[in-house]
């Protein structure tokens, strides 16, 4: 398992917040995700998945993967 932490760009709220985790927590072997709006931080516990499957998911929620912390 792997915990990897990305700058999210684009959130504003707690909806932004909800929205971001209920995607990316959808993605196959996601075992986690924490949401930091403050920061504009997601933090991911992971059994697979690459960035380029997170970035899909925040994509799909409306926001945008900048890139890694």
């Amino acid at each position: 398992m792997s915990t990897t932490t990305y700058i999210v760009k684009g959130m504003t709220c707690g909806h932004c917040v909800s929205s971001v985790k209920e995607e990316v927590s959808g993605v196959a072997g996601i075992t986690s995700v924490e949401v930091d709006l403050a920061g504009g931080l997601l933090t991911v516990n992971s059994e697979g998945p690459g960035r380029a499957e997170i970035a899909a998911a925040v994509e799909e929620a409306g926001y945008e993967l900048a890139g890694q912390a």
